[in-house]
């Protein structure tokens, strides 16, 4: 019954606060960049906590233009992350269909990509490069897919071209999901037949959970796959390392 009760209020605040961003995205244009990333912090911040999730930042954000390489768990990243540090986005085409966090996305600055497409890879490479010479910020996550949160996949090494063109380094950001011991927590997990209603019925399931978000040290490479491995021995070493922490 509690944890029906939780749900219930969850769902109630989650679509409350996604029609609040819809109405606050209106101004956008009117705003500057950094009135931008202000709301798009605040908003973030507010979703999280309607999720029952508690942000914690490790670290910090490179100081100038850089490609942030992230692990991928869940829809919640890109909360969590934007809570934390507001970037421009590259994600999944499908993304832009979803209901309200689609326009939400778009409205944010992200960049589509259409994976099965190599034509559009490209043209999305190039946008990260623009995006990166001009000063910005470009999150990617180089896996590809979501994990459980447990290990760290494979990274596609081609999204770290743009960093390469555009001159900038690497910043590896690790996602780690813990529940109220400080112990890793599945129940963000987006992963295999798993629903965003599915991942919520879990969180209600117990006590309030904890983002952390680490800021690892960036890296510099002038050649793709010697990035890829980096960033990936990074994320590795430091997901390891936590984990044994406790």
């Amino acid at each position: 019954m509690m944890r029906r009760l939780r749900l219930g209020a969850m769902l109630v605040r989650l679509g409350v606060e996604l029609l609040r961003g819809l109405w606050r995205m209106r101004g956008f244009e009117a705003m500057t960049v950094g009135q931008r990333r202000e709301a798009v912090r605040a908003w973030s911040r507010r979703m999280l906590r309607a999720s029952r999730v508690r942000l914690q930042v490790i670290g910090q954000p490179h100081d100038s233009a850089c490609l942030m390489a992230i692990n991928h768990v869940s829809w919640l990243d890109i909360m969590a992350l934007n809570a934390a540090h507001p970037t421009r986005f590259v994600a999944k085409s499908e993304l832009r269909h979803w209901p309200l966090l689609g326009s939400l996305a778009a409205g944010a600055g992200t960049l589509f990509i259409e994976r099965e497409r190599p034509r559009d890879a490209m043209r999305v490479m190039h946008d990260m490069a623009h995006c990166l010479r001009n000063g910005e910020h470009v999150s990617v996550f180089p896996e590809g897919t979501t994990s459980d949160g447990t290990h760290v996949l494979a990274l596609h090494a081609n999204l770290f071209q743009a960093a390469i063109s555009a001159g900038t380094p690497v910043q590896p950001v690790l996602l780690r999901y813990l529940d109220a011991s400080g112990a890793p927590s599945r129940a963000p997990a987006y992963v295999d037949d798993d629903t965003i209603v599915d991942t919520l019925r879990r969180i209600a399931g117990g006590p309030p959970l904890r983002v952390a978000v680490h800021y690892l040290p960036p890296v510099r490479g002038d050649d793709r796959r010697g990035l890829a491995a980096a960033v990936h021995e990074a994320l590795r070493e430091a997901l390891h390392a936590t984990t044994s922490a406790g």
